[in-house]
């Protein structure tokens, strides 16, 4: 068995989130194990919410009055906060989102729409989200660019070998990555892939959705082009993001959306654009989102991003030792040295839902299905499977627990 070294007062941890004292179907403790999916919120957070609709509740940047001026303070603040957490040069290359998905529909109607073409090459991976395919098959259908992808190894990790070769096509003018698969949980080489994207002549985007609450991220020294993330992954809220462009990027892009607050001037002739990064801001922002997003960075920034990356690395490795335990149970991704907190697997003669429904019933929550990676799922020649992912409030108690619900399982279905 892994050896379980606290980094933090995980029981301390554990009492700031309400939730986790909470019930499941009225009786049995909840063991939440679905963080990939959207990680549970701690009290400073919901708090900070609630404060600004309780006592500041006023729309940004437009008003003279003290209310708007202390709504403009608090989201700004939270801006200032993100620009920090992940070392970018400037507040002014961190544009509010609602989440990952838009920051890269960001890019690709923006950035993708001007500068791609016939004859062009986007690079992305068989390991992708759908929200980092979708856009760019969107965008490439209507402009005539072309979208190829990396293959990956049978230990699910990329096969770098074949990335370099595609860019030595002169074609390639974007590589698009996940840093951390939502499925297999592997942690891509990005600054190496960064690398490599630049010396070919092309741009890069890392989808940060799965990184940025789990480990340390610094923008400027992976010299990437485009990051982007979720709140709602990191402890924060729901319907918040961010996209972080290299200032050179942003500045050359043309607007995505017209509006209220994206403008400097407004005439029937024609219209000039705001600064940065107001310029991708239109219309009212999520602004209790933002607030709660720049508490949620302040928790994980005290607790310390190394500190959480540990606890999870020592979580994940036990996770993975117990389960490699169960008969008839297959796991996917590498191993835990090369992974994110995540553990995707099948169950022999369960389907994954059936099995998740199972689980659940005892309290434990998981995900099943192909987590809106089919491509990832048709390669594996699979049409779904069972995901436990874990964070910083988990334990290995709460493991043991998913091991013995296996095992009921197994008996519920006389395996």
């Amino acid at each position: 068995m892994t050896d379980l070294t606290l980094t933090y007062d995980l029981e301390a941890v554990r009492a700031d989130f309400p939730i986790l004292s909470e019930k499941h179907h009225d009786d049995v403790p909840l063991i939440y194990l679905d963080n990939a999916a959207s990680s549970q919120k701690p009290l400073k957070v919901i708090e900070a919410i609630d404060t600004y609709y309780r006592t500041y509740n006023a729309n940004v940047h437009r008003g003279v009055h003290k209310l708007s001026e202390q709504a403009t303070k608090a989201y700004e603040d939270a801006r200032i906060k993100i620009r920090r957490f992940i070392n970018a040069g400037s507040k002014r290359e961190i544009i509010f989102t609602r989440g990952t998905t838009e920051g890269i529909n960001l890019v690709a109607q923006t950035w993708g729409r001007v500068n791609l073409g016939v004859g062009d090459v986007v690079l992305s991976t068989v390991m992708e989200h759908h929200s980092n395919i979708v856009p760019w098959q969107i965008l490439a259908a209507e402009k005539g660019f072309t979208i190829k992808y990396i293959p990956i190894l049978e230990d699910g990790t990329l096969d770098m070998g074949a990335y370099a070769a595609l860019l030595r096509d002169n074609s390639v003018k974007l590589v698009v990555v996940v840093h951390v698969s939502n499925v297999l949980g592997t942690v891509n080489p990005v600054a190496e892939m960064i690398q490599q994207a630049h010396a070919a002549g092309a741009l890069a985007l890392v989808d940060g959705a799965q990184s940025i609450p789990h480990m340390p991220v610094d923008v400027k020294a992976l010299d990437v082009d485009f990051f982007a993330f979720s709140g709602h992954k990191m402890i924060g809220p729901t319907g918040i993001g961010i996209l972080y462009g290299k200032r050179e990027h942003l500045e050359a892009m043309p607007p995505w959306m017209g509006g209220g607050d994206m403008i400097e001037t407004v005439r029937l002739e024609g219209s000039t654009w705001n600064e940065l990064p107001y310029k991708f801001e239109a219309g009212t922002p999520i602004i209790a989102g933002a607030i709660g997003l720049g508490y949620a960075v302040d928790y994980l920034s005290e607790l310390g991003m190394d500190k959480i990356h540990a606890h999870e690395q020592t979580i994940t490795a036990y996770a993975l030792e117990r389960l490699s335990e169960v008969p008839g149970l297959k796991l996917y991704g590498p191993d835990a040295a090369q992974k994110g907190a995540v553990a995707a697997f099948s169950f022999e003669g369960i389907h994954p839902h059936d099995l998740a429904q199972i689980l659940d019933s005892g309290g434990i929550a998981v995900r099943a299905g192909h987590h809106c990676a089919m491509p990832l799922h048709t390669h594996l020649g699979i049409p779904a499977t069972t995901r436990a992912s874990f964070y910083l409030y988990n334990t290995t108690q709460e493991v043991d627990a998913l091991i013995e619900g296996l095992y009921k399982s197994k008996k519920t279905f006389a395996l």
